[in-house]
């Protein structure tokens, strides 16, 4: 039998609270979520990666399509003269749109965007589809990719050129439809964060300047990463009438009035695979919460010689477990030790090792990836058992996410204060006017902007603005962030 494999051949050598950076990137090439390409600022999604993407747009589908919103596909490119009819959107993409020009030797007659967003192209349809308020409401959305030639850092999943992810676009006749339909977009994003990726966000609303471009308001949940910088997480957009009358999108109303149709727009992104496995994830390699995880359990059988007993035995405990698709690792010239690393490293919620021994006194060893925690469990009841131990599991990386955000905020009543909490890599909880003027100050001076203002926290809002002096309209969060 080969001699074990040390460590740190496969492992990850960094360590998570002395060098994040490097911890994380090792984090997703060694526990092969992605790779690099030869594209600079893109990555390649490996199949342990796409797989955990496929599992959440199945849920936000499941969802869009339960609020009657329906899968199309519109064009990669766009035309420039299409791209040019809202300044307010164009202005806000400008840097990082990348062009098509030539195609071979010929040089075209109108440059194509690459598609960074689609409302442009999607909204030419639309003005041609809709004539009558019978025609509405129309709701679409794509699961397509995107590219922004971003100049800044690439970091894998969490910024990079080309991202995947939803984009819906809904048009609406009255202004409380559409923005009814908003609050219940963020809400659903909500519960995918919470209830399939086990991340703890904050629900709010943008301020001016983190406003989409075109819209006329964002909301966003917004998370924190384990370097104390924040991130936000899926948004969306109530984009009001400024694209309708860009577009002309309008419709003849029920009395056969000329009326312009009220908009919204919302995505989660590929980047909330690196949050999530930043967050959970240790020294060890990956934790991943037990929904988004392809294979939930391991079955490792612990074979000295040939023992067809044992073998037999794993595979019929992986038979009964199916709905947890576990793996059965019966590699020969592998020893326990190195197979419980690997596996480590890549996140596997639960470990079931089974021996001579163990098959003697009809149990199996169960260990809990989250937490190491070992426990003897009668072969009878390892499926009951396993169940209880991934609901555990993700209960467990749900509180841990919601432990890190909120020892993190800090209330700050002086500017002072305020610079202290965030040169300490906190969120800092203020009262705030809500000038947009005065938070691009603010991100000068300080490095940190508005992450949003909580809907939970906007009651009875009265005293001066912690940073400025003038009244106070809102209770805001700000931080650093990506």
């Amino acid at each position: 039998m080969p001699k074990e494999q040390k460590p740190d051949q496969k492992g990850l050598t960094a360590k998570k609270k002395d060098d994040f950076s490097e911890w994380y990137q090792q984090l997703i090439l060694k526990s092969e979520l992605a790779d690099y390409s030869e594209v600079s600022g893109c990555i390649i999604f490996r199949p342990a990666s796409y797989a955990i993407w496929e599992a959440i747009q199945k849920a936000v589908d499941q969802r869009l399509k339960g609020m009657g919103v329906q899968n199309a596909y519109f064009p990669l490119f766009i035309p420039e003269r299409l791209l040019t009819k809202e300044q307010e959107h164009l202005a806000g993409f400008t840097p990082e749109v990348a062009w098509v020009t030539h195609v071979g030797e010929t040089k075209l007659d109108e440059r194509l965007a690459i598609r960074p967003t689609s409302e442009a192209i999607m909204y030419d349809s639309y003005a041609k589809w809709i004539r009558s308020w019978r025609d509405l409401p129309l709701k679409i959305n794509q699961w397509n990719n995107v590219v922004r030639w971003e100049f800044k850092h690439a970091v894998p999943f969490l910024r990079t050129r080309e991202f995947l992810w939803n984009e819906g676009h809904t048009v609406h006749a009255s202004k409380e439809e559409a923005e009814a339909e908003v609050l219940a977009i963020i809400d659903m994003y909500e519960t995918i964060l919470n209830d399939y990726m086990a991340l703890y966000a904050v629900k709010g609303r943008k301020s001016k300047a983190e406003t989409f471009a075109g819209a006329e308001y964002t909301l966003s949940l917004e998370l924190l990463m384990p370097n104390g910088k924040a991130i936000q997480g899926p948004d969306a957009h109530f984009d009001g009438q400024k694209f309708a009358k860009a577009f002309n999108i309008s419709f003849l109303d029920k009395e056969e009035k000329k009326q312009y149709a009220w908009q919204n727009t919302f995505a989660i992104t590929t980047r909330m695979i690196g949050v999530m496995v930043a967050q959970h994830s240790d020294d060890k390699g990956l934790v991943l919460p037990p929904k988004l995880a392809e294979h939930k359990a391991v079955i490792i059988p612990i074979v000295f010689k040939e023992d067809k007993k044992v073998l037999a035995k794993a595979n019929e405990l992986a038979e009964e477990l199916h709905d947890l698709n576990p793996i059965v690792d019966d590699r020969d010239g592998y020893r326990p030790g190195f197979k419980f690393a690997e596996w480590e490293l890549k996140g596997i919620p639960l470990r079931i090792e089974i021996g001579p021994k163990d098959l003697e006194n009809k149990q199996a060893v169960v260990v809990r990836r989250d937490t190491g925690e070992k426990q003897f469990v009668a072969l009878k009841d390892v499926k009951k058992t396993a169940g209880k131990l991934l609901n555990g599991i993700h209960a467990n990386l749900y509180s841990r996410s919601k432990q890190l955000f909120d020892e993190s905020v800090l209330d700050v009543q002086t500017m002072q204060e305020f610079e202290q909490a965030i040169n300490d890599n906190k969120i800092a909880r203020v009262l705030w006017c809500d000038d947009h003027k005065d938070e691009a100050a603010i991100k000068d001076k300080t490095g940190a902007k508005v992450l949003n203002m909580p809907f939970a926290e906007q009651d009875n809002i009265s005293g001066r603005c912690v940073l400025t002096g003038k009244p106070a309209k809102a209770v805001a969060l700000f931080g650093r962030s990506y």
